[in-house]
Formats: structure tokens, sequence, C-alpha cells
């Protein structure tokens, strides 16, 4: 079998490797660093198995560009990227990488809650400058504060246990109500538009789709407590990013806003301008996202929660695993899940 990884950078081939050797897996592996796309595609034209990151993007098009493709498999948690329907009608097994970062993301959004607190992002600038004050600089405690979760998944739950180790009050919202929460950590489940109003931070751990469209938006928004926080690590698309924008123009969300994804990428106008397909959508779009760099309330990362060196092996390997299974027995360790709108709120 000939297997492709797409968007893998030089550390990450030598750990596939090393891998590969150890479990004699006998097929032909081909790495780019680039993402697999219409642009890219005609490398992997003979692919058995695709490896990718989110960055790719498997269209229908794309798909039908690779005709002996047996399995894709993302290198992540999410799969949005991937058309599973489409490749499920073509008998094309789609796997993909849960569980892996369940830590590693409610370490780092516990990162952005304590940077927001303690004013990290001025005080750095201030630096900087050679600017050696505390004005303006008085933070708050977490400790005795409430913080709300909005879905309590694997991460969630995380989240749920750093939280309780703080000393917060601890709300959350999901369509399941997580038992083990309740007992260990007493958790109270409420309705999204209570957690919002009793929340001194609200953090989001949520999948996306069609259910969690903007769940957080420039209505329910309001709700929040004029100095609360908002933090989201999971998914751009969860948060109204104009929302957010409203909100911190009127003074709102004063407690600061850590975002490790947006629902636009963040780039220049004139950047936009020059590429194809200009919509005033994206222009308006990348306006806001630059506004919000602006902010020294407004912590923004690149898709860093999941990142470390830790986490990042834990992908790999189990990338590896499912290869080696399905060429072993035609199966997955970890398939993408059957649609069950029963789990349209689990992470």
């Amino acid at each position: 079998m000939k297997v492709y990884f797409f968007g893998v950078e030089d550390w990450e081939k030598l750990h596939i490797e090393r891998k590969i050797r150890e479990k004699q897996l006998q097929c032909e592996f081909f790495f780019f660093k680039e993402a697999l796309d219409e642009t890219t595609v005609d490398r992997a034209k003979d692919a058995d198995i695709v490896s990718v990151f989110i960055y790719s993007k498997l269209t229908k098009e794309v798909i039908d560009k690779m005709p002996n493709l047996k399995l894709i498999i993302t290198r992540s948690s999410g799969y949005d990227h991937i058309d599973v329907e489409y490749a499920r009608k073509k008998g094309i097994k789609v796997a993909y990488i849960p569980g892996y970062g369940n830590n590693t993301v409610a370490e780092y959004t516990f990162a952005l809650i304590l940077a927001l607190a303690r004013k990290f992002k001025p005080m750095i600038e201030n630096l900087t400058q050679g600017i050696f004050t505390r004005e303006g600089l008085m933070g708050i405690d977490i400790m005795g504060k409430t913080i709300g979760i909005v879905g309590t998944g694997r991460i969630g739950s995380h989240v749920a246990r750093i939280a309780y180790g703080f000393g917060m009050k601890i709300l959350a919202y999901d369509r399941s109500k997580n038992m083990e929460l309740i007992e260990k950590y007493g958790v109270e489940y409420v309705g999204l538009e209570e957690l919002l109003s009793r929340s001194d931070v609200v953090t989001v751990h949520l999948p996306y789709n069609r259910a969690t469209h903007f769940l957080i938006n420039r209505f329910n928004i309001k709700l929040m407590k004029l100095d609360a926080m908002l933090i989201n690590t999971s998914r751009g698309e969860v948060v109204e990013l104009e929302a957010i924008v409203e909100a911190l123009k009127e003074g709102r969300l004063a407690g600061g806003v850590g975002l490790d994804t947006i629902e636009t990428e963040i780039t220049t106008e004139e950047e936009l301008l020059r590429k194809t397909g200009l919509t005033t959508l994206k222009l308006k779009k990348a306006v806001e996202a630059k506004y919000l760099l602006s902010q020294e309330n407004v912590i923004v990362s690149p898709h860093l929660a999941y990142y470390t060196k830790d986490a990042s092996e834990r992908i790999l390997d189990m990338t590896v695993d499912n290869i080696q299974q399905f060429i072993q027995t035609g199966e997955l360790i970890t398939p993408v899940p059957e649609p069950d709108k029963r789990m349209e709120f689990l992470e």
C-alpha cells in the first residue's frame, strides 16, 4: 500500500518513521509539509491511505482524484475538513484521533484564564518597552469565582477537575450530565442562559456542527456579566466573532477574552484584497480579527491549545496504530463515529 502524509513537520516525519520501523509495516510512505487540497492532490493520485491535519481540505473533488483511496485518517479530533459522508459513499473509511489532548487543552484553557486574570499581555508589552510599573495591572483571584463550562466531554471534564483544584464554583451546560463530575467536583448543570448570566468565566469545549454553530452569539452574550471572561479553545465557529467585538466595544467582557481559534483567518485587509473570491463578509471578518489583536484584554493564539510535544506524539502514535490495524484487519481503532444527534454536544 502507498501511504501519504500531508502537513507534517520534519520532527514528525522522523517520529513516524521510527514507529513504522518498530511495527515493521511493509508499505511505501511519502511525506509532504504542504496540506492536501485541490492544489496538491496530484502528488497522491495513487494513494491507498492519506493522513492529514486540519488545514487539508478533502472535498468531493479532492477525494475523486484519488481512485485507489481506502482510508483517510486525520491527525485531529475534529474532522469537518473532510467530506466524511461522501467518502463513506465511496467505501472509504475515515479515522480520527480523539482524546489525544484532553488534559493538554484543559491546561491551556487555564493558561489563558490566568494570563487574563493577572494581565500578562499589557505587563509584557510594558516590559518590552522598558516600562517597569504595576499601574493598571491589578488582577483578580480566580479562587471563589464561578466558572461556566460549555460542554463537559473529554476536555470539559478535565477543565472541571482543574477548576475544582483552584477552588472555583463550577456550572456546566451539556445535553447529558456527567454524574462523576457532579459527585466529585460539585458541578451544577444548568441551562445555557443561566450559565452565561451566573458565570465569572465562561469557557467553551464543544465540537463544531450545525447544532453548535454560533452557540454563543450577539444575543445571548449580552446575558454575561459586564466583567466576565470568555475563553474558546474549541472551534471558532461556535462563538460568533462579531458578538465578541460588539461586546468589547460596548465595554462588556471586561474580564478579558482568550481565543485559541476564531471563525476567520487572521490576515490583513490588503492580503485579502489580493486573494481571488474576496467577499464583503471576508473583509469584515478580517477587520474584526485585527480589532481583537489590538485590545489589551484579548489574547489570541494560533491554534496552540493542543500543541505540546506529549500530545503531538500521542497523535502520531495513534495514527500509525490505526494504519497498522487497517492494513492487518481492514478495521480501525478510532473510526469517525456515525452521525448521532444525541452526541452533538459531546467532545
